[in-house]
């Protein structure tokens, strides 16, 4: 398997950040950020690793200072200091395909910092008014939350739905953008 690409960079980079929600692991191809996972501990971090291994044939290479992350790291810095509102990160989307990308690529567009979208709702918007259950499959799919932001679907009802990254992350994402009240704690 081979760690490096044409020019003899490291064709997957990746760190572990600290954030307002827990550690964050990082990933990043030359195409742009390719993950985001949440509670990056060893067995998640190794997960994940192991995952982007099997789907993009490269072995990640731990970066910390990659200027190719720094950008990403600085600006999920400056949005969970209330900074930031829209990422406008070069992303890769090589992990997701067909139906998931494009709701998540709706997502990323259409749905800013500070509002919310029901599940049904995304899906009409792009033309499955039918397909509230496979616009959650997607959600679930996600390798970029935050920066692509599956936190702002809820359920019709108002009920927050799921979230990969648990509820509580899901909560603290949606009061940092001021769509709930600020938890106490």
């Amino acid at each position: 398997m081979n760690s490096y690409g044409p020019g003899g960079e490291p064709a997957v980079e990746w760190a572990v950040v600290a954030s307002a929600v827990g550690p964050l692991l990082l990933a990043a191809t030359p195409a742009g950020l390719v993950t985001v996972a949440f509670h990056a501990r060893p067995d998640v971090r190794d997960a994940a690793l192991s995952r982007l291994r099997a789907r993009l044939g490269a072995e990640p290479v731990e970066a910390p200072g990659s200027a190719r992350l720094a950008e990403p790291i600085r600006r999920l810095a400056a949005y969970f200091a209330g900074e930031l509102r829209d990422f406008g990160l070069e992303l890769d989307w090589s992990l997701t395909a067909g139906f998931p990308r494009e709701v998540l690529r709706e997502l990323e567009s259409g749905v800013p910092y500070g509002t919310v979208v029901g599940y049904g709702e995304l899906a009409a918007r792009v033309g499955r008014p039918e397909g509230a259950q496979a616009v959650g499959a997607a959600m679930g799919s996600n390798p970029l939350p935050v920066v692509v932001p599956c936190h702002r679907v809820v359920e019709s009802d108002g009920g927050l739905g799921g979230f990969g990254g648990g509820l509580e992350t899901k909560r603290r994402l949606l009061a940092l953008e001021g769509v709930l009240p600020q938890p106490l704690f």
